[in-house]
Order: structure tokens, then C-alpha cells, then sequence
């Protein structure tokens, strides 16, 4: 009882343990802030490469494709765990507009209808996410070829990361320019000219949410994309994708595609073009868009190894001042010990000093940080309508709301490290204060 009441007294009486307080609530709140923000923007960002290709894809890296795409589709949809394929051919184009400057794109050729079962690729459509079969008809010349856009190469996004849509998408024509090539990676065309051209409509935009992609892809249909990338007696993708049943799990599903691949690979090694199948890899999503999502991975481990200087610093300042604390109360530490307090229990008491200092900050600091989290993005547009200040210029992040959802399991991380690190600045004082001899503390000396 008398360690609660010598606490509870150090609590209040002594006004450094205040600032020890405050230190380790100001620690907390930072790293409850940042690693939400930050967390909830790597999250996304996985999230939205998850939906944009799928649970897995075979494919090739190599843009002479495959061939026997359909064979393979087949022996993929009998399999009990796959719920959906589609194949897409990917490639690259110069993309030019009637009116403006010419670029270079990304070129997507796939099968509307098959593709948003495999992906979330209709809900990503401004104008047909309800009825994605009409992704590539547009509406002013429903005869003609159409292209869905990235939103990015058709529409403005402002301040706030916000387009503005027009009723119906505007009558716009694109010339695709492209060089085909044939099995052996060969161009396909000779004579006077080695590239393929072909018209296409605006038809829609597609809004994924990945900044890379929005700004420079362009999806036309399957059929047309291998006209204008692969020449050759049999059709050739670049890549199936592939979609999982509910509950299926994740490396599980790769691997039994792995099982299958190897034994469709084999059977045609000696099939005509048979080669290019030894291009082809299986792939979770993840591993296949590990060029992306790793630089993400890197900067938040990167972050986290920053704010574990920040739990660094609060170790050193909790050593300053248990530090002063047990200098001024070696008399104290002198009657306990004379009543009989052993070492033990003395250094009981300044660590369980410690673990009160540590919870205290903890439970402030992360209800500050949760408070702030709840009003961020009120804040950010404050400070924007007021100063123009923003944490992310939405006209160049694909940034929309600033992530807030708190993980309970974070903030549970987050405390005990933080009453860790207390108990860590504290421990150098409270053994010396456990090693004071009554005598020589009574006496006036100090440590």
C-alpha cells in the first residue's frame, strides 16, 4: 500500500514527472498519428492493386505473348477453387488525340464482361459500371471502336482529388499506333512501313485509384489489342487472371494453379510455338505487382524505424528524470529502507513508478491521437479553405480522404512499447536507489 501512496504522491507533488508524463503522451500521439496514416495509405494502395488484377495471373513479362490461352482457360475454370478468368493482352502504344499532343500509353486488350468478374475493373467505369458490355461501344457512334481512357489522360482532377464528369463521355477520336510482332519476336509487318494503326472512340474513363495507371492506360477490346500487338497463326495474351472462390487461401490457390500450369506446359513443350510457354510464371498478386507495392512496403519499415529513434529519445528523457527524482529522495529511500524495506521492494517501487508514468502518457497520447485522427480530414480542408495548405496536393496524388481508421491492435503495440521504454529509462536509477545504504542516505548523502 505504501508503493500507491509514494506514487500516487510523486505523481502529484513532483512536477518533472509531469513533463515525463507529457513526453511519452507527446511520443504516443506522433506514432499514433503517423503509423495510422500511413498504415491505412499502404493498405489502400495493396488493396487497389488487389482489385485491379485479381487474386493471381499467369503471364508473361515478354511482349510476344503466349499462345493456348484457351485450352489453359478451360482446364482453369474446372478446377473447384477458381471462380472466374480472363485473358488480356498488354502492351505499348503512342496514343494520339485528334486535338492534342501525342503520348506514349500502356495498352490493356481484354473482354469487358470477363474481366470485371476477375476484377474490380466495372466498378471503375464512369459511364457503363453497370453494364460493363457496353465499356467499348460509344455512345455517339455505336458502330465505331471504342477505348476506355484512364481517368487521368480525359479529365481534370482538382485541388480536392475530384473530377468533373460530363453527362455523357465527349466525342473524341484516338489513333493507337503500335508494333506487332510475330512468335519469334520478329516485327510483323515489312515494307514500307513496320507499325499498325487503328481509330478508336472514347467510350469511357476508368478511375482505379492508382495513380500510375490512371495517368497513362488505355483499354480497348481483346480482339482488336491482338490485332494490333500479335501477329501469328495462333491467338497469343499476355496474361490470364485469375480469380479465387471465397475462402480459398491465397497460397494455396497459387500453388494448385502452379500444379496445373506445369502439367499443361509439359503436355505441349513440342507444340508448334510451344517455346514461349517457358516465358510464363504463376504469380499471387502480390508478386506481381511487388514493383509497386514494395517501395510502399519500404517507406512504411523505413517510417517505423524512425519513430523507434522517437521511443529512443523518450527512453533518455525517462532516465533524466528518475534520475533527479531518486536524487531528491534519497532520504526517502533512507526511512523506507530503515522500517525495513528491502532493495527489492525499493526498486519495485520506482519501476512501478515507471509503469504508471509509461501508462499514463500512453492512455493520453493515444486518446489525443484518436481525437485528432477523427477530425483530420476536417482539419486538412480547414487549413485548406483558410491557408491552402494541404498534406498532399490532390492534383498530383491519388489521394482522396487522408486514412483514420485506427487498429486496435496498433494502439495495444504502440502502449506496451511505450511503458517498455519507461521501464527501460527507469531501470539505471532505480537500481542505484535500490543500492543506497540507510545510513548514508540519513545522513544527507546522495548518489
Amino acid at each position: 500500500m505504501y508503493k500507491l501512496k509514494l506514487i500516487v504522491r510523486y505523481l502529484l507533488k513532483q512536477r518533472i514527472t509531469h513533463f515525463a508524463v507529457l513526453t511519452v503522451a507527446l511520443c504516443v500521439f506522433i506514432v499514433v498519428v503517423v503509423m495510422t496514416v500511413m498504415s491505412g495509405l499502404v493498405g489502400q494502395f495493396k488493396q487497389k492493386n488487389h482489385d485491379f488484377v485479381g487474386d493471381c495471373v499467369v503471364g508473361t513479362k515478354s511482349l510476344v505473348g503466349f499462345p493456348y490461352y484457351e485450352e489453359l482457360m478451360a482446364d482453369l475454370e474446372r478446377l473447384d477453387g477458381i471462380e472466374a478468368v480472363s485473358p488480356v493482352v498488354k502492351n505499348y502504344a503512342l496514343l494520339r488525340p485528334q486535338y492534342d499532343r501525342e503520348q506514349y500509353v500502356e495498352l490493356l486488350g481484354l473482354d469487358p464482361v470477363r474481366h470485371s468478374r476477375v476484377t474490380n475493373f466495372a466498378q471503375t467505369l464512369g459511364y457503363h459500371a453497370d453494364d460493363p458490355a457496353k465499356a467499348f461501344v460509344p455512345v455517339y457512334e455505336p458502330n465505331a471502336l471504342g477505348c476506355v481512357l484512364g481517368i487521368d489522360l480525359v479529365l481534370w482532377r482538382d485541388a480536392r482529388s475530384q473530377y468533373t464528369h460530363d453527362a455523357s463521355p465527349r466525342r473524341a477520336a484516338f489513333s493507337l499506333t503500335c508494333f506487332p510482332l510475330n512468335a519469334r519476336g520478329a516485327p510483323a509487318m515489312a515494307g514500307t512501313t513496320i507499325v499498325s494503326n487503328q481509330q478508336f472512340y472514347y467510350s469511357d474513363n476508368s478511375h482505379s485509384g492508382i495513380a500510375r495507371v490512371d495517368g497513362s492506360t488505355v483499354y480497348i477490346p481483346l480482339e482488336q489489342a491482338q490485332s494490333l500487338c500479335m501477329a501469328g497463326q495462333h491467338k497469343r495474351v499476355s496474361a490470364v487472371h485469375i480469380k479465387f472462390r471465397p475462402g480459398v487461401d491465397l497460397r494455396a490457390g497459387v500453388e494448385q494453379v502452379r500444379g496445373l500450369w506445369g502439367q499443361f506446359k509439359q503436355k505441349r513443350v513440342d507444340a508448334p510455338d510451344g517455346r514461349l510457354l517457358e516465358t510464363v510464371t504463376v504469380e499471387s498478386w502480390k508478386e506481381y505487382r511487388r514493383a509497386f507495392i514494395a517501395p510502399m512496403e519500404k517507406e512504411e519499415t523505413l517510417m517505423s524505424v524512425m519513430f523507434g529513434f522517437v521511443g529512443v529519445t523518450a527512453v533518455f528523457i525517462v532516465f533524466v528524470v528518475f534520475y533527479m527524482i531518486v536524487s531528491h529522495k534519497t532520504k526517502d529511500i533512507g526511512v523506507l529502507k530503515s522500517v525495513g524495506a528491502s532493495s527489492a521492494s525499493v526498486m519495485g517501487l520506482f519501476s512501478g513508478f515507471a509503469f504508471v508514468v509509461g501508462l499514463l502518457g500512453s492512455v493520453a497520447g493515444i486518446a489525443g491521437g484518436w481525437l485528432f485522427l477523427a477530425r483530420i480530414n476536417r482539419i486538412e480542408e480547414w487549413l485548406y479553405q483558410r491557408f491552402g495548405f494541404q498534406l498532399w496536393d490532390r492534383t498530383i496524388y491519388a489521394i482522396g480522404e487522408i486514412p483514420h481508421d485506427v487498429q486496435m491492435h496498433t494502439l495495444a503495440v504502440i502502449a506496451l512499447f511505450a511503458i517498455v521504454a519507461c521501464l527501460i529509462g527507469a531501470l539505471v536509477p532505480a537500481c542505484n536507489a535500490a543500492r543506497l545504504r540507510p545510513v548514508e542516505t540519513l545522513h544527507g548523502g546522495r548518489m
